[in-house]
Order: structure tokens, then C-alpha cells, then sequence
């Protein structure tokens, strides 16, 4: 009896210390692999800070040589952006990691904002209010040490990057679902700024509310006109009954909720940060597919990247068959269009200038000569700018 109660007791002891051992060892494991991570991090901040400073040093070698390289040295280069991001991407695309592509670009984007900003802190201007899809597509592409400032108008963000109160200005032109932003081309027409990069924006919006809304109680949903018309169908089943207010821009929608408790507003992710709202929906667009262009506006020419895009603005003859002679030496030199927009030009009536984007740079020599050959058949041809492809 007591052998067998002696034995029992054995085995319940080691049955404890094993269950002890089991439970002991995974969290020596997660010990080590935290100790690995704090080592990765060391390395990781010390490489980043040595980045930072060789930017430093970029900047003192641009403000000492400024005679000789350039009376008004330029610290933003969106070829060269354009070509680390792609080589990023290449490199880990060749890797093991775990992270997309995309999303390791936009960690090195960050990096890269923050270097810039200490060479010299850049001035963005782009179409408010805070919170819009503009102002996320600023921050894509100049990343969140950039200072943005949002500006009333597009004409705004023009005169802004004209006068030099800002560096460069970032501004829609066109929707995959709704077209082209006039109001963005005809700035192209009185003004001499130049085009040196873009932005593709994914478009996805959000239902929002505040924390004091009251959800079972809405009767007014704010947003804009275009994302009201691309939330159309979801909104019609989901709440057919409730008032839809046009408003000037989706931040303006999501501002006008701190101080209404029965509304709601549709807008992206950067303005439930910006006014600390909430997603009740998420991605609620009828068009998953769904996506904006931003040109970025400037005023010195970019050198080629490896993958550009070109835009011209001509203004053609009022004859019968001037845009197909236009379109001919393209076709000839192998030059391939990527979009045609049509505007009036005033003041003259009954007479339109075409917008053309196409891909290569003006440095490329098929892209030279079809242009070159498309100058004596207009009136006039210019050059709005070579840039980088979206690369992000």
C-alpha cells in the first residue's frame, strides 16, 4: 500500500515538473527571440541614423558647390526616389522577406522623408481641407515628414508653387470612374509650372461616425459629390432613407461630425486619423477597383528614371482631320499614348488644345522626334514635363 501510494506520488511530481519544463521552455524562446529583435532594432536605428547623415552631408556638398552646380540647389530628386524605391523593391522581391514589396517601399519611403527633411524641410501645398484623398496622396509620395498645407482651390495650389511660397504642389487628374479633373488641366493653360511626378491612389471609403453619434438615429450622410456618386448603390441599400449633403471635400465631411451627433460622413483613411472618427463601414465603394491620379507640380525639369511618362499640351488648327495627323508621328517613332483629354482655349472660341501623356521621357530619342515632327503641323506645342511613373 505504501509502495504503491509512494509510486503514485512519484509520478504526479514528475507529471508536475514536465508540465513545468513544457511551459518553462516557451518562454525562453520568446525571450531569445525578443533579444534577437532588440539586436535587429540596434542595427537597424544605427543604419538609418548613418543614412541620415550622409543626407546631411548631400545637403553641405549641394550649399557649398551651389555656384557651380546650380545657383539654387535642388534637394528633392524624383528620378532618383523613383530609381531607389524600384531597386528596393527589386532587392526584396529577390529576398525572403515576408514583406510585399510595396509595403517594404513604403517603410523606405518614410526613411527617405525624414533624410529629406533634414537636407531641407519641403514645403508641399496641395487641395484641402486635411483629411481629403489629396492630401493622402501627398502624403504617398512625399511621405509624413513632408509639411503639407491644404489649400482652398486648385488654382490655389498652382499660384502657391508659382510664387515659391511652397516647393511643389500635388493635385487630381483624373478618376477611374469619374474622368478627368478639368479644373487641374486648365491650370496647365495660364500657367508656366511643369509636371515632375505622379501618384496613383487607390480609392476606398469609409462610413464614419464620431464617438457621440448616435447610429441608430442618422439623417444626414456628408461627403463630395464624386464619392457620394461612388458609394451610389451601397448607400442605396444600406440606408435608402437617410439625407445625402454634397459638401466641398470629404475632410470637410468628416469635420462637419464633432459637432453633430446624427450624421455620418464618407471619406478616407487619413481623415478618420485627422478628426478622430470612427469606421463603422470600411471599403464601401461599388468599385473595389477604384483609383485616382495626382500629378505633382514643380518647376524644374527631371531627368529620365528608366521609367517616365511624357505630357504635352497642344494647341491644334481648327481643320478637319487635326488631331489624326497629331497621333500620326507617334504611332510612327513607336511612341505609346497612355491618355487624350480635349479642353476649350480661352479665350478664343471654338478652339480646343489636346493634353497628351506617353510614356518615355523627352530625352529618349523616339520620344524627341515624334514630338519634334508634331511642332510644325500645330500652332504650338509644350512641354508640361518628363517624370517618373507612379512607382507606389
Amino acid at each position: 500500500m505504501t509502495s504503491s501510494t509512494n509510486n503514485d506520488n512519484n509520478a504526479e511530481n514528475n507529471t508536475k515538473k514536465t508540465g513545468a519544463e513544457q511551459f518553462s521552455a516557451p518562454e525562453n524562446v520568446l525571450v531569445e527571440l525578443r533579444q534577437k529583435i532588440d539586436q535587429v532594432d540596434g542595427e537597424i536605428l544605427q543604419l538609418i541614423s548613418n543614412r541620415a547623415k550622409l543626407a546631411q552631408d548631400v545637403a553641405i556638398f549641394k550649399k557649398e558647390h551651389a555656384d557651380e552646380v546650380d545657383s539654387n540647389p535642388i534637394f528633392y530628386r524624383p528620378e532618383r526616389e523613383a530609381q531607389v524605391l524600384k531597386n528596393i523593391m527589386k532587392r526584396n522581391q529577390a529576398s525572403d522577406s515576408p514583406i510585399s514589396d510595396e509595403k517594404m517601399a513604403r517603410l523606405f519611403r518614410e526613411i527617405m522623408s525624414v533624410c529629406l527633411d533634414l537636407e531641407a524641410p519641403q514645403k508641399i501645398a496641395f487641395l484641402g481641407p486635411v483629411g481629403t484623398f489629396t492630401h493622402a496622396a501627398a502624403l504617398k509620395h512625399f511621405g509624413k515628414a513632408s509639411t503639407t498645407v491644404p489649400l482652398t482651390t486648385i488654382t490655389d495650389v498652382f499660384r502657391e508653387v508659382e510664387a515659391g511660397s511652397a516647393m511643389y504642389g500635388v493635385v487630381p487628374v483624373e478618376n477611374s470612374s469619374e474622368g478627368v479633373v478639368n479644373h487641374t488641366l486648365d491650370g496647365f493653360l495660364t500657367s508656366s509650372l511643369k509636371i515632375i511626378g505622379e501618384v496613383e491612389l487607390p480609392i476606398h471609403h469609409n462610413f464614419l461616425v464620431a464617438e457621440h453619434t448616435k447610429v441608430d438615429s442618422l439623417s444626414r450622410i456628408y461627403s463630395h459629390q464624386q464619392s457620394l456618386a461612388q458609394c451610389r448603390h451601397w448607400l442605396d441599400v444600406n440606408y435608402p432613407n437617410v439625407e445625402r449633403v454634397q459638401v466641398s471635400s470629404n475632410g470637410e465631411a468628416a469635420r462637419r461630425l464633432k459637432n453633430e451627433w446624427h450624421s455620418a460622413a464618407i471619406a478616407g483613411d487619413v481623415a478618420v486619423a485627422e478628426y478622430d472618427l470612427h469606421k463603422l463601414h470600411e471599403n464601401i465603394e461599388d468599385n473595389p477597383g477604384n483609383t485616382t491620379r495626382f500629378l505633382i507640380i514643380g518647376r524644374e525639369d527631371i531627368a529620365p528614371s528608366g521609367q517616365d511618362k511624357t505630357s504635352i499640351l497642344v494647341s491644334a488648327h481648327n481643320k478637319a482631320g487635326a488631331l489624326i495627323e497629331i497621333l500620326k508621328p507617334l504611332s510612327k517613332h513607336g511612341v505609346s499614348m497612355t491618355s487624350i483629354e480635349t479642353r476649350p482655349e480661352r479665350p478664343n472660341k471654338w478652339s480646343y488644345v489636346f493634353f497628351i501623356d506617353m510614356e518615355g521621357h523627352i530625352e529618349d530619342e523616339n520620344v524627341r522626334a515624334a514630338i519634334e515632327e508634331i511642332r510644325p503641323l500645330v500652332r504650338d506645342v509644350r512641354l508640361l514635363g518628363s517624370y517618373p511613373q507612379a512607382v507606389i
